[in-house]
């Protein structure tokens, strides 16, 4: 089932470069569903079921943003830098898992108390370069005995959890959510054409696997699988994020107010066509904000006809992202219908 999946893969971890424990979910979830299952020297996981001639490329990438160690202090503390989008007032106080040479070791994130703030500071708010990981060490030689050092990947300590009513909530919806979407119709998708299912590395500090894969595989269109944000709660209006949970999947038009992706509208309407035709709810995006894999992707070469398929999801870069199960149940729906007929390209 999807919740089980999600569950699954939101509770491993893989920040940017060491997403490993992410592929191995993967890889047992697809063994004996594709017809080919091969890594590249990027990093990235391609899942192949053949057809005929015409290629349609998958992607969905597997990293969450983390942190990496960055210099141990002679106190133990630990300095980090941030992978990928991360508001720094949400990394204060938070657990950590640092992925050291001898296994997983906890800890959290401390910075200067609020009470010792004084009200200038605590207008600002804690920056990333002020905070630092506390793992109950006293020296560098301890942190350094417990297979920490320059490098170690570190993630949130946040597992996923049911809400009400098909929501639920955890860490790194972004972007198991659209691994799951991408599993799901990999082993369910009857289709005459060869696709390429890619789970990519590196999205979040620069859409990096999509541009090798893609470039590498040349496939004659392509679907981003990923997260969007929705404009259904305090703090955002409707009109700056015209899209809600609960609503099925987005169709992406524009992303990042046309610095990102402008799709291919033939590859829209494909998709768009495939939701009607069977009742399935959908809703289309034009959005100022982030951007997918699809952006490397239909900049590959001559130029790939691409689109990106989301599902809305709340607070997201945070580790309580929040969607609701039903749209991605849909999502593979429309992926496995519309990967029947050819679009018109």
């Amino acid at each position: 089932m999807v919740k089980e999946l999600l569950e699954k893969l939101s509770n491993a971890h893989g920040v940017s470069g060491s997403e490993g424990s992410v592929l191995s979910v993967i890889k047992k979830e697809l063994k004996g569903h594709v017809d080919e299952l091969r890594e590249d020297s990027m990093g990235n996981l391609i899942a192949v079921k053949r057809g005929n001639k015409f290629k349609v490329m998958l992607a969905a990438h597997m990293d969450e943003i983390g942190l990496m160690v960055k210099y141990i202090d002679d106190k133990g503390f630990i300095r980090f830098v941030a992978l990928g989008g991360w508001y720094a007032p949400t990394l204060y106080n938070q657990r950590v898992v640092l992925h050291g040479t001898k296994g997983k070791c906890f800890g959290v994130i401390g910075g200067k108390p609020p009470h010792m703030m004084d009200d200038d500071e605590r207008k600002k708010g804690v920056k990333v370069d002020d905070m630092f990981i506390d793992v109950g060490a006293s020296t560098r030689a301890e942190v350094v005995g417990l297979g920490i050092d320059a490098g170690t990947p570190v993630t949130i300590d946040r597992e996923f959890t049911a809400l009400s009513h098909d929501r639920v909530t955890g860490k790194a919806f972004d972007n198991r959510a659209g691994v799951v979407m991408l599993i799901k119709t990999l082993k369910a998708v009857e289709s005459p054409f060869t696709i390429f299912g890619v789970f990519t590395v590196q999205e979040e500090v620069g859409l990096k696997g999509a541009r090798t894969s893609a470039y590498a595989l040349d496939p004659d269109c392509a679907i981003a699988t990923d997260v969007t944000i929705p404009g259904d709660h305090p703090g955002i209006e409707i009109k700056d994020a015209p899209v809600e949970m609960g609503k099925g999947p987005v169709i992406t038009i524009v992303d990042s107010s046309g610095r990102g992706l402008i799709a291919n509208r033939k590859v829209v309407k494909w998709l768009q066509d495939a939701a009607e035709a069977n009742n399935i709810p959908v809703q289309v995006e034009v959005g100022s904000g982030g951007t997918t894999d699809a952006t490397a992707i239909h900049l590959t070469k001559g130029g790939i006809p691409s689109t990106t398929l989301s599902i809305p999801s709340r607070y997201i870069h945070s580790p309580v992202e929040v969607l609701d199960l039903r749209d991605i149940d849909a999502a593979i729906e429309m992926l496995c219908v519309a990967l029947k007929v050819k679009p018109a390209i």
